[in-house]
């Protein structure tokens, strides 16, 4: 087994056939670049966005986030407490597999959850049934050419397999099928499945988890499920002949900073300004170029945009933003007529991020603002609540708030 480990956006020089660098290239593309060197035995492997583990062939390749461990596990899961992670934050930190970590992470978290009992809530049936329940459907029962039985039934179940229980247990069942999980974790899992035995085992994707509507009866559901979701988005498991199974588990660092810094924002703002992300909208009149903000903010009772913004998770190596993230916020307060917009970076090493940049002849203002996340989890806190304010106060400055007694619906 060949054994590659580095850290993301690093380049190692690896010793490699052509055959194992064309398969690393074709299978793992998406990861990893994959080039020659000149020394015509030696490759050059590139890491990119992601991070985790990943496995092709014979090949182990673990890349590792260059923010602090408990930084990674504060941009896993928004809302749990810090302590709640620090056991992993350790393990992680000895053995750099991420899959490991965090399949224990969601034994701990899911047992916590559960303890409360399992989540039950009303779901609609439909069903022939030989003595009536709940209410006939007659559109079904008259299409049956007079048959009287069985009778078309339309009734609400209260019962515990519902969306929120399936998909958590989907993730089990995935995870117990990963090599090297410690056996206190392994029993943990296990003991949760016999628990939701009422639960049926349905296919479930992190797309279907997403569109789960919290509300207090399942909010402390929230954190199991975004780690389930995790989970279930980015966890590849391979079959192999002689019995074992090869793991990869690859989650996009973009992806997460971006989650995680809208879901602050949103907290830090609530009841200043509404925040809006990933909002479909137009560049152009004709509506022929579509344009997806990262992020949208407008005040309560208002349709009217009053600022946007961009998260990006990488700075150049010379700490100023990219050229193309600048055109692309140059097109969103072009397109939604605003005078400035922002960009969101992260910060891991080096000198602060270029302020703000005034676009000739247009005028527009294009802010940057770091998210530095080399600090303690309580720092980063900290950190996104300056953002938040300065987001609130700049949304006041470039467009006065209308009363919502006036503001006319989008």
């Amino acid at each position: 087994m060949v054994d590659l480990r580095f850290f993301e956006y690093d380049t190692v020089d690896v010793a490699l056939s052509d055959r194992r660098a064309r398969r690393l290239d074709s299978e793992a593309g998406r990861y990893l670049s994959v080039t020659p060197h000149p020394d015509p035995e030696i490759w050059s492997v590139t890491a990119r966005e992601y991070v985790g583990t990943l496995v092709v062939d014979d090949m182990r390749i673990l890349i590792r986030p260059k923010i602090r461990p408990e930084n990674l596990f504060l941009l896993l899961e928004v809302g749990l407490p810090e302590q709640a992670w620090r056991k992993e934050d350790f393990d992680y930190e000895i053995n750099p597999d991420l899959l490991l970590s965090l399949v224990s992470f969601y034994a701990r978290t899911l047992e916590t959850t559960l303890a409360r009992g399992l989540y039950r809530s009303y779901r609609n049936r439909n069903e022939d049934l030989k003595a009536i329940r709940g209410r006939i459907d007659f559109g079904r029962q008259l299409s049956r050419a007079r048959l009287p039985m069985p009778v078309a039934c339309r009734y609400g179940e209260f019962t515990s397999d519902v969306l929120e229980n399936r998909g958590l247990r989907a993730a089990i069942r995935l995870s117990l099928r990963v090599a090297g999980v410690p056996p206190s974790d392994r029993r943990r899992l296990m003991r949760e499945l016999v628990a939701m035995e009422e639960v049926s085992d349905t296919p479930v994707s992190g797309d279907d988890l997403q569109r789960i509507h919290y509300t207090r009866l399942n909010d402390h559901y929230r954190p199991a499920l975004g780690l389930a979701r995790l989970l279930l988005d980015n966890l590849t498991l391979v079959d192999r002949r002689g019995g074992t199974t090869a793991a990869s588990f690859m989650v996009n660092m973009n992806d997460l900073f971006e989650r995680f810094v809208t879901e602050r924002l949103r907290h830090a703002l609530h009841g200043r300004l509404t925040v809006e992300d990933q909002t479909d909208d137009y560049l152009d009149i004709e509506k022929a170029v579509r344009i997806r903000p990262d992020l949208r903010f407008h005040h309560p009772g208002s349709g009217s945009v009053t600022y946007v913004g961009d998260i990006k998770y990488k700075l150049t190596s010379d700490a100023v933003a990219r050229s193309a993230d600048y055109y692309q916020l140059l097109a969103y307060t072009t397109a939604l007529d605003l005078p400035e917009g922002v960009l969101i970076y992260c910060q891991t090493d080096g000198g602060k991020p270029a302020g703000k940049i005034t676009v000739r002849h247009a005028g527009k203002r294009l802010h940057v603002r770091p998210v530095n996340l080399s600090g303690s989890p309580a720092e980063v806190a900290r950190e996104i609540e300056v953002l938040a304010t300065w987001i609130a106060d700049r949304s006041e400055h470039v467009r006065p708030r209308t009363p919502f007694w006036l503001a006319r619906p989008a």
